[in-house]
């Protein structure tokens, strides 16, 4: 039996998560498939363009659950149960650091359990809880034409940490994950979107200050645009390519969806995955 794990999006929170602050990950309906023969026989090519290139949406981590998943069918469990989604987090979490060489395991969570987590390292484990995206909140992805090692910006950053630990730029990104977070606890779509759209900026920030090209200049034209619209535009996750979201009260206007065309950018097909990592037959 073929077993699947969901893809994700980081909306807010990156890099601010590895300091402790919450970051929101909604896992999408793009997944990685097991067939059960091994662990490296794995289907990720829903979570690539057509060249193969990764879109950002996590498809190293899908991969871990996917296979540790079918590993758990194998055994005669059922991977949609606590306990056992339980140890594939932990296990996957655990395998995904070694070979990331760290990161917090908000991907991998978002793999495992589905759904919209909010999302926090914690003290001595992750404090993660399921939330709901504003009713009123729409979502939408859009895919850069180029792929981003995130361990490369990480690097990058951590030297930024190392040499300036007390720089503003990482207060500012923790204050605004922690205020994204709180918006979407008390359901807010307008609040929310206002504190994405400074969190986009504040990435732009980390970028510049970490000599990073965390947010590209397509990126930043789009947000100032999307910003017209009362909207934000940032990129998911550590940025540098990928996949990027649009967060708004309605859909990107058509001249939005013209110059995204113009500067290469391509609208995804993804919805919010709300099962998880399960066999393929039951989702």
């Amino acid at each position: 039996m073929r077993v699947i794990a969901p893809g994700k999006l980081v909306l807010t929170g990156a890099y601010a998560v590895l300091d402790g602050a919450p970051a929101i990950v909604a896992a999408v309906d793009r997944y990685a498939i097991s067939d059960g023969r091994s662990p490296a026989n794995v289907d990720v090519s829903a979570l690539h363009d057509e060249q193969g290139r990764k879109l950002g949406l996590g498809s190293s981590a899908a991969s871990l659950v996917a296979a540790l998943g079918s590993r758990a069918v194998a055994r005669g469990e059922d991977p949609r149960s606590a306990r056992v989604r339980a140890e594939i987090y932990r296990a996957a979490r655990a395998a995904h650091a070694r070979e990331q060489g760290g990161g917090s395991g908000v991907d991998v969570a978002a793999s495992v359990f589905g759904g919209v987590l909010r999302y926090a390292i914690g003290e001595a484990a992750p404090v993660m809880a399921p939330v709901d995206l504003p009713s009123e909140l729409v979502l939408a992805a859009y895919w850069s034409g180029k792929s981003a090692r995130t361990s490369d910006l990480r690097a990058r950053v951590d030297v930024l940490k190392a040499t300036k630990p007390r720089s503003s730029v990482f207060d500012r990104l923790g204050e605004l994950a922690e205020n994204a977070a709180a918006a979407v606890d008390a359901g807010d779509a307008k609040a929310f979107i206002a504190w994405a759209s400074a969190f986009g900026g504040a990435l732009g920030a980390l970028g510049i200050a970490a000599d990073a090209p965390i947010v590209l200049p397509a990126f930043a034209e789009l947000a100032s645009i999307a910003q017209g619209e009362a909207a934000a535009f940032l990129p998911s996750g550590a940025g540098g390519g990928d996949v990027a979201i649009w967060l708004g009260t309605g859909r990107p206007s058509a001249a939005f969806e013209r110059r995204a065309e113009a500067l290469g950018l391509r609208p995804l097909t993804i919805s919010i995955d709300q099962g998880g990592v399960r066999p393929e037959s039951l989702s």
